[in-house]
Order: structure tokens, then sequence, then C-alpha cells
């Protein structure tokens, strides 16, 4: 059990005030030093935690815009493709010549999700912590079911579509494919994780200013990939050209035979 504090009785000479005024005032010192301590303990921690709370928000609707941005680019070769394909069906005769407009839809199928800041945002209870946002978890949550929905229901359908299919050798191989559907159902799923990300937005209160500037920090280390897609492209379309030059004689061999 602990001593109770001993405060100097009052003698009628008057030397005890002193002692008792110090005594106070050194309580008192005591007691502002130990509120000022964790009081600016708790506002540092405070402050922390929000500042971790932006970023991981600013993580998580940047990987939302990297998404939206691949749908986009889907959503324009699609719709390219789709106007293609309807002159195809009046003009078949225009085949050899637009016959490469249609790579770019074809290889949508390729796009690829980088899933680290699903799988972080899913798998992290101390994310679910310092969120905070039980609306905003269900949010994101959402999105990402849309982008399995579409990994799914488009990329994965279109990939089994092209399998096994010399899809520019013929008009009647690029009418296997339907573009005008694809670019309705990629549309839907744009306009609906364009929404969901504006909510969330919203609704944590970051601006499209702060959200640029961490954008920018991000895209930094991601132009050497930029890069890689356009040579794959080119690669690919050159290999396509090589492929039908040596099939061409091929044929023209096993006739003579």
């Amino acid at each position: 059990m602990r001593n109770p504090i001993k405060i100097p009785k009052v003698t009628d000479d008057g030397r005890s005030y002193t002692t008792l005024k110090h005594f106070l005032l050194s309580l008192l010192a005591t007691t502002i030093s130990i509120v000022l301590t964790f009081g600016t303990s708790a506002f540092i921690e405070k402050r922390e935690k929000e500042a971790a709370k932006r970023e991981m928000v600013m993580m998580i609707i940047y990987d939302f815009d990297k998404t939206i941005e691949k749908l986009q680019h889907a959503d324009t070769v699609f719709h390219q493709a789709s106007i293609v394909q309807q002159t195809l069906a009046i003009h078949p005769e225009y085949f050899d010549s637009l016959r490469f407009k249609f790579m770019p839809a074809i290889m949508v199928s390729q796009t690829d999700f980088t899933k680290t800041t699903e799988k972080i945002f899913s798998s992290s209870i101390e994310t679910f912590s310092t969120l905070g946002n039980v609306i905003f978890v269900q949010e994101v949550s959402s999105f990402y079911n849309l982008r399995q929905d579409y990994q799914e229901g488009i990329l994965d359908k279109l990939e089994k579509t092209i399998i096994g299919l010399d899809c520019l050798s013929s008009v009647k191989n690029l009418f296997i494919f339907d573009f005008p559907e694809l670019y309705y159902e990629n549309t839907f799923y744009l306009l609906a994780m364009q929404k969901t990300r504006d909510r969330c937005l919203k609704m944590m209160n970051i601006s499209e200013e702060e959200l640029k500037e961490f954008n920018q920090q991000q895209m930094l280390n991601e132009e050497d990939s930029e890069e890689s897609d356009t040579l794959q492209f080119q690669i690919a379309k050159e290999m396509i050209e090589a492929q039908e030059i040596i099939n061409q004689a091929r044929e023209k061999f096993e006739q003579e035979e």
C-alpha cells in the first residue's frame, strides 16, 4: 500500500507556507508534464494513424485507376473493332486492308490486373482497423468483385475463343467474335467501376489534386512496363505476318508435291 502524500503542516511562523507553495508548484509542474507527454504522444499517434489511413486509401484508389485505365483502353479498341466488323459485314473484300485493326481488341485478352493491393486489403485485419470506415471497405470489396467478374466474363471468355483459332486468317474467323457485345459489356463494367471509385474518393475526403501527386510518384516506376507493352504489340504483329508468309509457302509446296 502506497504511503499517503504528506502535506507540510502550517505553523504560526509562516515558514511552512513557503514549503507548501513549493510542493504545490512541483506537483502542478509534474501534472502538466504528464499531461503534455501523454497528450503529445496521443496527438502524434493520431496524426500518424490518419496519415497511414490516407496513404492506404490513395494506394487503393491508385489501383482502381490503373484498372479503369485498362478498361478504358479495352472500351476504345472494342468500339473500333465493332465498327470495322460492321464494315466487313458489308464489304468483306476489305479484309486484307482491315484485318490488323482487330489486333488491339484481340490482345485485350492478355490484360493483366496486378492484385498486390487487393491481397493486402483482403488479407490484413490491420487494414480494416486502419481504414476505420465500414462503408468504404464495402465499396472497395464491391470494386474488386466487379473486377473479378470482368476477368471471368470478358477476358477469360475472349481468351478461350482465341485458343486454337487463327484469328486474322479469314473473315469467317473474325466473325466468331462478337465485338459489339464485348463493347457493350465492357462499357457496363467501366461505368460501374468509375462510380465506385468516385464514391470512395469522396467518402474518404481525398482530393483529385492530392491523388494526382500520389499517382505521379507511383507512375515513375511503371514507365518501363508501358514501353514493354508497345514492343510486345509490334512483335506480335510481325510474328503473325511472318507466319502467314510461311503458311502460304507451305501450301504452295504441298500443291507442287
